[in-house]
């Protein structure tokens, strides 16, 4: 067995008589040899180790599948369309349990002309001029004269809600006129019923329109069928109106447009619509000078159905190019 130096001499290297004896004649500072051994056994590297990387490009089928980025995220529509939304249908209206639904309808139309009247009287410079009037008058009474704070508080709440209260009254009956809206409304003086046209969202009814179709006024006493006598007649919109919270979505537009056709087929293919001058919010309970926005209403209706009608036209002269 070979024998194993336990210590390293280093005048093996540098020969006797040098700095070398100096330094081992000193027992720190002679070097063991087994920390060199143990030294170079780790520093001895494995060629495997120091082998050239693999720089070929890999096939793509063994790239893993890109995953989305954590940061990522993906926010739901604001509105998303529920996948049970129920149908919306246009037609007429052949039921009489139907046709007291339209007529509901009809007649909350008119007790809600009450709310605009009033939202639109509260402020009308008219009445807000009289408003201020009344104020400055409490206010001169109670601060001026009598120097009390609790008198003009008084005073001044009273001004405000007799104004208020008054707009009340006034506006009040367009509830008297909704109640006397009656089935014999939507009937003619020949006993005719009205054609009642309505917009179904699933079961719920949303909108109604009233049709009254007037025979050929040549034709008037003469004995004729109902069908024979309203050729050449016109097409009278008598109500037309939509649930609040679907007004404004293009409901009340297919309704003219069921209407135009109803009265095309019925009346011929030129026959005239139009909305009737006493319509269902016709009635008027306050002076011309409060009756602003309900006349702005009917000026948009009348466009309306004036674009509805121009389409037609269009289309019609489509079919025979």
């Amino acid at each position: 067995m070979a024998h194993v130096a336990r210590e390293l001499d280093l005048n093996a290297y540098y020969g006797p008589g040098t700095v070398m004896d100096k330094m081992n004649a000193v027992p720190g500072l002679k070097t063991s040899a087994a920390f060199f051994l143990f030294l170079r056994a780790n520093l001895v590297v494995n060629p495997s180790a120091m082998s050239t990387p693999d720089m070929e490009p890999s096939p793509s089928h063994q790239l893993p599948p890109p995953s989305p980025s954590p940061l990522v995220t993906i926010d739901p529509p604001s509105n998303p369309v529920p996948d049970d939304l129920p149908p919306l249908s246009v037609g007429i209206l052949g039921t009489e349990s139907d046709k007291v639904d339209a007529l509901n309808l009809v007649t909350d139309s008119i007790a809600q002309q009450r709310q605009s009247a009033s939202y639109h009287l509260v402020f009308h410079p008219y009445l807000l001029s009289l408003l201020a009037m009344g104020l400055a008058i409490a206010h001169q009474y109670s601060w001026r004269i009598k120097r009390d704070l609790g008198t003009a508080l008084m005073l001044h709440s009273g001004v405000v809600m007799i104004y208020l209260l008054t707009i009340r009254y006034f506006t009040g009956q367009y509830i008297q006129v909704a109640e006397n809206t009656k089935w014999s409304w939507m009937v003619s003086d020949d006993g005719e019923e009205d054609t009642v046209i309505g917009v179904r969202f699933g079961r719920d009814l949303i909108g109604a329109l009233v049709l009254r179709l007037e025979p050929n006024p040549n034709l008037v006493g003469k004995k004729r069928s109902r069908n024979s006598a309203l050729r050449g007649g016109k097409g009278v919109i008598r109500a037309w109106t939509v649930k609040l919270k679907y007004r404004h979505k293009g409901v009340g537009v297919d309704m003219l447009h069921e209407a135009v056709k109803v009265t095309r087929e019925k009346c011929g293919k030129d026959a005239a619509i139009g909305f009737a001058k006493e319509h269902a919010n016709s009635t008027m309970v306050l002076p011309e000078v409060f009756n602003g926005p309900f006349r702005k209403d009917e000026q948009r209706a009348a466009k309306t159905l004036e674009k509805v009608l121009s389409e037609w036209e269009g289309s019609k002269r489509r079919r025979k190019h």
